[in-house]
């Protein structure tokens, strides 16, 4: 069957896995997260089904129409630690390649807003979590299911907020309950050279993980430029991928950003939106998906439904498809 939906040739199709981070053990607060067992068998899977290729040798085959059947690609965004701790391993025993965008003003200690909301709702105490004083409401603690959703809540609530304001909450956030921070969840410059020198790709996710769409286009320019340079720096190669911070066309980023992306000198970008690439997919908005399911049946047929979605949207952006990048 997959071979039906990714033919290879001119028709190939590529599809694009995001992970964001591999456990050691489940996280009940956050259970998309797979442990290492479940990618384990995640990427057994795709070593034995389909073809996993790193991400610059997939968008060279679809731009030259030599894409081989049943081709996917393995991507990370972020830069949490244990995509080198947990998931590399896991990768290099499966010889299967990913690649790894880093939002470089955390590497070395720094925590995403996010994980600060994870953590602050992981330890409040049993009860009522009460931020009216912040303007961000109350949220009842009564079990982990009421945490999964007080976290999630929080987070869409901040999401879309400007930058500043963003951290300027989540800090505050942070401080509600003092002691001491969570231990060091991204990666350190180290472990950024050691990916690449285990034949992974880098790739750059902005430097402080914004919204694009949120920015002026001198912030957002700065953002993207800066964070190039900053892995290149580290690895002493060229950062050749990008990926757009939420990533969602349209409404996370939008031609303007497209043409930053392109402007300071990527070879291609990656988005969120569902679907698989084909030749006719802009080089710079090339799809993704998340592989949710947690049974070996589900993963698989989220594989074949993921090919069936077509090339994704572009949000405008009709330029440069990789069969003319060829």
């Amino acid at each position: 069957m997959a071979a039906m939906l990714s033919p290879g040739g001119g028709r190939g199709r590529l599809g694009v896995l995001i992970y964001h981070r591999v456990l050691e053990e489940a996280d009940p607060l956050d259970p998309d997260i797979p442990d290492a067992a479940t990618f384990d068998w995640q990427m057994g899977l795709l070593a034995e089904e389909f073809r996993p290729l790193p991400l610059a040798e997939g968008v060279a085959g679809l731009a030259r129409g030599t894409l081989p059947p049943r081709a996917v690609a393995v991507t990370f965004d972020d830069g949490y630690a244990d995509n080198y701790t947990v998931a590399l391993p896991i990768l290099r025993r499966w010889g299967v390649p990913a690649t790894f965008f880093i939002a470089t003003g955390y590497l070395g200690g720094g925590r995403m807003w996010n994980d600060i909301i994870t953590e602050t709702v992981r330890r409040w105490p049993e009860g009522e979590m009460d931020l009216r004083h912040m303007g961000l409401g109350r949220w009842p603690l009564d079990g982990e299911e009421a945490r999964r959703e007080a976290r999630m809540g929080l987070i869409q609530e901040l999401r879309y907020r400007p930058l500043e304001e963003r951290e300027r909450v989540v800090e505050g956030l942070g401080a509600e309950l003092g002691g001491p921070p969570s231990p060091r969840l991204m990666l350190d410059p180290g472990e950024v050279r050691a990916l690449a020198g285990a034949g992974m790709e880098i790739g750059a996710h902005t430097r402080s993980h914004p919204i694009l769409s949120t920015l002026d286009p001198d912030r957002a320019r700065a953002e993207v430029a800066e964070s190039k340079a900053h892995l290149e720096e580290i690895t002493g190669g060229a950062c050749r991928f990008f990926a757009y911070p939420n990533g969602r066309p349209g409404e996370d980023y939008g031609p303007e950003h497209v043409d930053l992306v392109r402007a300071a000198g990527f070879q291609a970008a990656v988005s969120t939106a569902w679907g698989a690439a084909g030749r006719e997919t802009s080089r710079f908005q090339i799809p993704r998906f998340t592989p949710w399911n947690g049974t070996p049946r589900g993963f698989y047929l989220g594989l074949l439904r993921n090919l069936l979605r077509g090339r994704g949207p572009r949000a405008g952006d009709t330029r440069e498809t990789l069969a003319e990048h060829a």
